[in-house]
């Protein structure tokens, strides 16, 4: 009975540090779902979230919620996630519907925002599980993440390498673990394993984004459905884009060095 309850207890921790690792990406969302509340205004729905975001993040700051390092790869992910959201917008892979004065070719500029949460859980998720790593080879690891990434683009116009890469990811990641604290405990699991289970949680998130108007697919324009399954593997492929960006800005910015730490 006793390590019933005591797992119980370190599952609830777990959560409660998982919740505040999320602190930025729900406070983003629940301000996007909040905006569709709002009566009519003479500035734009699109227009208002990114004034939102960009106090949000100022706030976040203030509150020590991100550290000056933590802001240099959320600012980042959000570079990356525009230019990602222009070429998938202009293939037709969803829209944002709504008028705005701060739209670029259909993209409004918050639509990074969605991607610097990401990245805004990740490094909270470094420091509040004081995350270690063994066995990371650093550069094949960027190289594999790198062709994903350009493979959500290529791939429009010329054949689709997920699968393979998928698989060249849990090749270059294999042996590679992935500690953390909770509590007065240490676990560990294998880096491909996190990858794909913050992968699950991103796609479950897409849905509440879409359900919020964050932004629409095509399938969604005449009404909410759910977010295809399939971007659940997409999601856990392009994480790994998130962290490899985190950990080169980390070693940049003078964090730790991944492969030196023990679990």
């Amino acid at each position: 009975m006793h390590t019933i309850f005591g797992g119980m207890h370190q599952l609830l921790r777990f959560g409660m540090l998982q919740a505040r690792c999320c602190a930025f990406a729900v406070a983003l969302l629940g301000g996007i779902a909040a905006s569709r509340l709002l009566p009519e205004l003479p500035v734009a729905r699109y227009d208002l979230v990114l004034g939102y975001g960009l106090l949000l993040t100022f706030v976040a700051r203030r509150l020590g919620w991100e550290s000056r390092r933590d802001t240099l790869v959320i600012v980042a992910c959000h570079v990356v996630g525009l230019l990602f959201e222009l070429v998938k917008v202009r293939m037709g892979s969803w829209s944002y519907p709504e008028a705005a004065v701060t739209k670029i070719a259909g993209v409004p500029l918050y639509g990074g925002f969605m991607y610097a949460a990401v990245a805004s859980y990740l490094c909270r998720a470094w420091r509040l599980f004081d995350l270690r790593f063994t066995g990371y080879r650093a550069t094949a690891t960027a190289l594999v993440a790198a062709a994903v990434y350009v493979n959500f683009f290529s791939h429009h116009w010329l054949p689709d390498f997920r699968w393979p890469l998928a698989t060249a990811m849990v090749a270059v990641t294999a042996g590679t673990w992935v500690g953390f604290t909770v509590g007065p405990r240490r676990y560990r699991m294998p880096l491909a394993v996190s990858f794909v289970l913050i992968g699950f949680f991103l796609w479950v998130a897409e849905n509440a984004a879409t359900y919020a108007g964050a932004w629409s697919y095509p399938h969604q324009l005449g009404g909410w459905e759910p977010v295809a399954l399939t971007k659940f593997g997409a999601w856990a492929l392009l994480i790994s884009v998130t962290f490899v960006l985190a950990e080169r800005l980390r070693r940049v910015g003078g964090g730790d060095r991944l492969t030196s730490q023990p679990i």
